[in-house]
């Protein structure tokens, strides 16, 4: 057995997963997209380098989907895991996920996306372990766009790659990210895997020794096994 670490977004989906969510939401609930204009001052902080990914997030939340209550977000939830599994996932990610589950490895996925449904996705893909963003309710389980956890990106993925590392020592660990952001802990890997990435992050992967397989969005032919470097 092997531990496993899975990113999500760009990984085993196509693309970033909270905006077609967030969206989808509002189309379902009859909500104006015009709500996405609240987010414009935190972008504004985030870009003059007062806001970290983190604020943008929990204000980006706040302002689309606040109010929400948490069984009208469950509904929409269980309607739009289904569909992104369907269309919205790489055949070669789904098949290294396969793969590794039928070899009777760890599966972790650790994810910067929140948990309104990143939980849901890695149960209905066999994963053993999420590691997400959580998002916080208030006592009237209603959607307030606070963040319960840190946000689940760079530095804290380093850091619960680390703790992952510490809960199942002797394990050999393998990590697949596709992000810049996922370089460092995915160097923390015995061995790593950066698919679908930018040039610039492809540059560095190699540098630093990682596999790149800049194949998985596009193909079609989903492999029977997943293949270590020796």
């Amino acid at each position: 057995m092997r531990l496993v670490v899975f990113d999500l977004d760009g990984t085993i989906t196509l693309k970033d997963t909270l905006l077609p969510y967030v969206l989808g939401y509002l189309r379902r609930a009859g909500r104006s997209r015009l709500r996405l204009v609240r987010v414009l001052p935190s972008v504004a902080a985030f870009g003059l380098g007062a806001a970290d990914h983190g604020a943008v997030k929990s204000a980006f939340i706040r302002g689309t989907l606040g109010g929400a209550r948490r069984e009208t977000l469950s509904r929409w939830t269980d309607e739009f895991v289904p569909a992104l599994l369907e269309r919205g996932c790489a055949a070669q990610a789904l098949a290294a996920v396969r793969a590794h589950r039928e070899a009777g490895d760890h599966l972790v996925l650790m994810s910067a996306s929140t948990d309104l449904y990143v939980p849901q996705i890695g149960q209905a893909l066999g994963f053993a372990q999420v590691l997400c963003t959580g998002v916080a309710f208030d006592a009237q389980d209603r959607l307030t766009g606070a963040l319960t956890t840190v946000n689940c990106r760079g530095a804290e993925k380093v850091r619960r790659f680390q703790a992952l590392k510490g809960q199942y020592p002797g394990l050999r660990s393998i990590a697949y990210g596709n992000a810049g952001s996922d370089l460092a802990h995915l160097q923390l890997a015995d061995q790593s895997y950066v698919v679908n990435a930018s040039a610039r992050t492809r540059r560095k992967a190699l540098a630093l020794g990682m596999q790149v397989l800049p194949e998985w969005l596009t193909s079609t032919c989903a492999p029977a096994t997943v293949r270590e470097r020796t």
